[in-house]
Formats: C-alpha cells, sequence, structure tokens
C-alpha cells in the first residue's frame, strides 16, 4: 500500500563536498549549490593568522595568575590528536594549563596511551575523571532510545566537568579546539569570533536533552537515576559561572585549523599514536581514539538516521582542505558509510542489549527526509548518484506511517 501523503524524498548534495541537506548539522545552499560549510571554510585562505595569534597571546596574557591561580586556563582533552595540539599551543606560549578529562568508559588501547604520553610531554596537571560505570552504561541505553545516540553522556560530561573543575579551583579561561558548528556547516564566520555559550551546549552538544531529563525519562525505559549520580553533568549555575566569569574560547578562530596537519606535528614532536588496523566506517586511523565506539557503532546510528557517516565528514573536510578530490571522496563513502560495525557486538555487550533489540531501536529515528520503503527494505538515495538498498525494515508496520512507501 502506497502511502499517498507522502513524497518521496530527495536530498540536494553540495556541488564541492559530499554534504547534503539531510545533514545532522543545518547547512544552505547558494545558487552554484555550494554549501555554508564549504563557503565558511573558504574563509581561512584570506585571513591573518598572525594578526590572530598575536589576539590569542594577548587573550591569555591577560588571564594568567588570576584570582593568583597557579594554572592559567583548563584545557577539556581528550588525547586525541586535537588536544595535542591545543596542549601544545599553549605550552609553546609560555602558559600553564590544567588538563581535564571526562572519560567516558570505552577508550582505545592506542587511545589510553595517547593520554599517558600526553601527561609526560607537556608538564601540566592532569584531572581524568571517569563517572560511576553503572551510570554510563545506564546513560547509553538512555541515549539511544531517547535520541538515537549512546554517546548523549559524552557529549554533555566533556562540556559540563571541566567547568565544574573551573568554577570549583578559579580558572576561568576555558580553551577549547574546533566550533564544529562552523567548521561542518558554516553555522558562523570566523570573523564572529564564536565563543562557547551555554545554549550552544545545549542545543547542540547535548541535544537538547538536560541531566534531569535522563532523571525523569529513565523510569520509561526501565532505567534507575538519581541525582546525586549525575554530578558530571549538571552544569554550573549562572550564579556559578559569573562567579568568576568563566569564558570558553576556541582556538579554530585564532589558528587554522587543520586535522591532518595537527596529525603531523603532534606525531612527529610528541609521539602520538594511531591503531595499527583500520576502523571499518572511516579511512582516518588518527580520529576518535577516546572512543572505540565514535568511529563505529556510534556513528553506524547517524548513518541510520540521515543517511551518511563519518567517511562523509573526513572526506568533506579534506575535499575542503584540497588533499582529496571529490571523486575520490565519493569513493570513499561507497566503500564504508554503510557498514554495520564489529563492535556493535562489544557495546551489546556491554550494556546487555540484543542485536534485534538494538536495530528496532534504531530504525525509530530513520529521517523520512532521508529514508523510504520498498518491498520491506531501507531504500536512499547516494551522493553518486541512483538510489541503494540497506536492509530489512525492523520497524512494526503500523510505524510505517511516517515514510513514502514504493512497492
Amino acid at each position: 500500500m502506497v502511502n499517498l501523503k507522502i513524497k518521496k524524498p530527495f536530498i540536494k548534495y553540495c556541488s564541492s563536498c559530499l554534504y547534503s541537506t539531510s545533514s545532522a548539522v543545518s547547512l544552505n545552499f547558494d545558487e552554484n549549490n555550494v554549501c555554508t560549510g564549504c563557503l565558511v571554510s573558504g574563509e581561512k585562505v584570506t585571513i591573518d593568522w598572525r594578526h590572530r595569534e598575536k589576539k590569542f597571546v594577548d587573550l591569555l596574557e591577560s588571564y594568567r595568575g588570576k584570582f593568583n591561580n597557579q594554572y592559567d586556563c583548563i584545557i577539556p582533552v581528550s588525547g586525541g590528536k586535537d588536544s595535542f595540539y591545543q596542549a601544545h599551543l599553549v605550552k609553546e606560549l609560555g602558559f600553564n594549563a590544567l588538563l581535564v578529562t571526562y572519560n567516558g568508559n570505552n577508550y582505545s588501547k592506542t587511545g589510553l596511551e595517547n593520554v599517558q604520553i600526553m601527561r609526560e610531554v607537556f608538564g601540566f596537571d592532569h584531572i581524568f575523571f571517569t563517572p560511576a560505570i553503572k551510570t554510563l552504561k545506564a546513560l547509553n541505553r538512555l541515549g539511544v532510545h531517547i535520541m538515537g545516540d549512546m554517546n548523549w553522556h559524552a557529549h554533555s560530561g566533556i562540556t559540563t566537568y571541566p567547568i565544574r573543575v573551573a568554577i570549583e579551583k578559579k580558572i576561568p579561561l576555558m580553551i577549547w579546539g574546533e566550533h564544529g558548528r562552523t567548521d561542518v556547516g558554516g553555522m558562523f564566520s570566523y570573523d564572529d569570533y564564536i565563543e562557547f555559550t551555554k545554549r550552544d551546549r545545549l542545543e547542540h552538544a547535548n541535544r537538547g536533552y538536560e541531566w534531569f531529563d535522563m532523571v525523569e525519562k529513565a523510569p520509561e525505559y526501565g532505567e534507575i537515576l538519581n541525582d546525586k549520580e549525575m554530578y558530571a553533568w549538571k552544569y554550573p549555575s549562572d550564579e556559578e559561572i559569573n562567579s568568576i566569569d568563566v569564558r570558553g574560547i576556541f582556538i579554530s578562530n585564532y589558528f587554522k585549523w587543520d586535522a591532518n596537519e595537527h596529525y603531523q606535528l603532534v606525531s612527529k614532536k610528541y609521539g602520538f599514536k594511531v591503531p595499527n588496523e583500520e576502523f571499518e566506517r572511516t579511512y582516518r586511523k588518527m580520529s576518535n581514539l577516546d572512543d572505540i565506539h565514535e568511529n563505529g557503532v556510534h556513528d553506524y546510528l547517524k548513518f541510520i538516521k540521515f543517511g551518511y557517516g563519518r567517511t562523509t565528514d573526513h572526506a568533506s573536510k579534506d575535499i575542503r582542505s584540497r588533499k582529496k578530490s571529490r571523486e575520490l571522496g565519493i569513493e570513499e563513502v561507497k566503500k564504508r558509510d554503510h557498514i554495520k560495525p564489529k563492535d556493535l557486538i562489544r557495546w551489546l555487550n556491554y550494556v546487555g542489549w540484543s542485536e534485534e533489540q538494538f536495530d528496532q531501536v534504531a530504525d525509530k529515528f530513520r529521517d523520512p527526509r532521508t529514508w523510504w520503503i520498498k518491498k520491506g527494505k531501507w531504500i536512499k538515495q547516494n551522493v553518486w548518484g541512483g538510489e541503494s538498498e540497506y536492509g530489512d525494515v525492523k520497524l512494526e508496520k503500523s510505524e510505517w506511517f511516517r515514510f513514502y512507501i514504493e512497492n
């Protein structure tokens, strides 16, 4: 039976990179069908980065020893290549940082080795915080149920816990890496000097949910959480923030941000490591080593929801920085974006789910702007043209009403 109320999906792809109108990060397109992410990325070649570096140094200098503190700033770090780059810049400029890590309990072996290397090579003090494992497992399950993202706890944790440390230790300046929505989607111009805000954290990192939403919704999905368990995700009050005027700046506004160049620098200078084996869902081996599921099942959930994955992200960034052609990017996407990763088995064992349960929950988050149903199979349009089939529909037929159905 064809659903006559819903039109067959059609998404538009950027003529320069590989992003489309189904992007999880909002995009607009100009008259030449170039997305805002590519347009804003193009600003990087027109910026006087030496002038911006001076502005960065002057800014840090204004916070040196604030409140008679031994630390000039806090750097939230995962131990990844970008964390190394942030610590490198601050160290080279002669400032003393306190490193703060939120540990989501899913580090890869290589990721943990890099954390230890970071502790040894920079000479900075380092707080490594791990929430209760029981709570983390519950939040993994709740994240998939509520928003199709098992890593809500990590997105929220890294943008909350370090700020709690900042207030407790009276260190007002936070040094973040890139502003993701600007880097991916061109949400702001680099001339805007966007800074970290409570609203940005809630709407983007937190996907619109706070800690109390998790506590409130937990019983609906058979989970038990209480206020005392949620310390790491409780954002400080305005009064606490204002007591020392916490401020968060993004290094990508002051230094030309290029992950490939960061990797070359930190691997040569500090011994940053990458795993021997490749990831299944991306060709980059240098990214997201702090969570063994970030490039795997977490990214697979994004493919289920929006129809693209980590390879599209990485290839689009490499196309923008002239390190890969669009044609080669498309070939990588064809090989990888759709793969159901092996690490799903590890995650299922971790949280106590079956694969069938995962598939049924995940299917509920498919975006009808991207997916439609044909003879009980999921179908979507592709960046390389045409349409492809991507597995059986696991939804109950009573839930098919949201999708275009093609006989």
